[in-house]
């Protein structure tokens, strides 16, 4: 099945113009099977190599002349951060002959945790995160939103042909990333203490970061916590979402919330073995919430900006979103077709004072509430009203 992917333009666009693009995201989310599909859309004739073969691998023992004898093409680099000493060398090459898509660069993490990559290749990379597939993605070729939401966005385990198989898929794929990924990069972590702290997001899921508690309950010091949660959030799998601030002589929490980016690897951790498992759990509600987020996300690729609200007398907003041209939107996030607003969300909303306000929730047509709280299906959000603020 041939999903067509939203990226696929902008990393075009990018390649029209920028002598390098990196296209970067967790294992197994389609980073290939995109840029094989867009090799015969480059400008250029194309050469790829994949540093997890040998063979491919040993073409770059003498790395300058092979790459020297394809410069007139676009040599596409598939997990590049098993070879970091590239980069500087891919820099070097781009000063000698700065042409657009000279290189297409693949990384399963972020150029963050890619040693030497943010500072060598300043000015001449375009990057794109690629993230699992999006609802709207899903929603072209007939994947429903419970099915979406239970198994998450990973091609291998939303397509796969039972939940059983699904569940066998997105084990490994935690397993592989603790136990091969961060290890291949250079990184010593314990992995009994990292396992540890991955279950322990999922029971927190949603809530509030406190970085002492964790580290009491691990038994390792503040900035061992910090340095995993970095990694974990570098490999995709993680998402600290940060408190908005404000000068509006309020009390604010300034903690962040921490979510797991791809529901189907939240529920794997927590257990939940069937959709109808997961209505009756207690971290429902928190998983709807943290999964609308990240769909917003995906459909705004980034481009946006992502906050939530909170004061210390507990007036709240779920989602505080800044969109490029500065309009703010407040969004309440519920998992009921007849939603209750609390009143801590009319009370923000009067401190932020912002331009558009949403209830999100599972389904249904569109409706208003007091003339100016606007309350829609996530589906309706993603495809309708994002084009309308934007």
């Amino acid at each position: 099945m041939v999903i067509e992917r939203s990226l696929s333009k902008d990393i075009l666009l990018g390649l029209s113009y920028f002598p390098v693009v990196g296209i970067v995201g967790p294992r197994q989310v389609g980073k290939t099977t995109l840029a094989k599909q867009l090799m015969p859309l480059i400008a250029r004739p194309s050469v790829y190599l994949d540093l997890e073969l040998d063979a491919d691998v040993e073409k770059l023992k003498n790395a300058q002349a092979y790459l020297q004898s394809h410069q007139d093409k676009c040599v596409v680099i598939d997990e590049i951060q098993l070879m970091p000493r590239l980069f500087s060398l891919l820099r070097a090459l781009v000063d000698q002959d700065r042409v657009p898509a000279r290189f297409l660069i693949l990384g399963s993490a972020s150029p963050s945790l890619i040693r030497e990559s943010p500072q060598t290749l300043a000015g001449r990379i375009a990057y794109s995160e690629l993230a699992p597939l999006s609802l709207p993605e899903v929603e072209t070729v007939g994947v429903g939103q419970s099915e979406h939401w239970f198994r998450g966005g990973f091609p291998d385990a939303l397509l796969a042909p039972s939940a059983e198989l699904s569940a066998i898929w997105l084990r490994n794929f935690a397993n592989t990333f603790l136990e091969k990924d961060l290890k291949a990069m250079g990184y010593e972590i314990s992995l009994q203490t990292m396992s540890k702290l991955y279950r322990m997001i999922a029971h927190i899921h949603g809530q509030l970061l406190n970085v002492s508690a964790l580290s009491s309950s691990l038994g390792v010091t503040h900035p061992t916590v910090g340095k995993y949660l970095d990694l974990l959030e570098g490999g995709f799998l993680i998402h600290r979402l940060q408190p908005y601030y404000a000068n509006l002589g309020k009390r604010l929490i300034k903690s962040p919330k921490i979510y797991f980016r791809d529901t189907g690897i939240l529920h794997q951790l927590a257990s939940i073995a069937s959709f109808e498992d997961l209505l009756g759990n207690s971290l429902v509600g928190a998983s709807w919430k943290g999964y609308a987020i990240e769909q917003i996300r995906r459909v705004t690729e980034n481009k946006w900006q992502y906050y939530f609200y909170r004061t210390v007398v507990g007036a709240e907003v779920d989602l505080v979103l800044i969109s490029p041209n500065g309009k703010m939107v407040c969004v309440e996030i519920k998992y009921s077709l007849t939603p209750s607003i609390p009143k801590g969300f009319y009370v923000s909303v009067a401190d932020l004072k912002p331009d558009f306000q949403y209830v999100i929730i599972p389904g249904g047509e569109p409706y208003w509430l007091n003339g100016r709280l606007k309350v829609c299906s996530l589906s309706h959000f993603l495809n309708q009203e994002i084009r309308e603020i934007y």
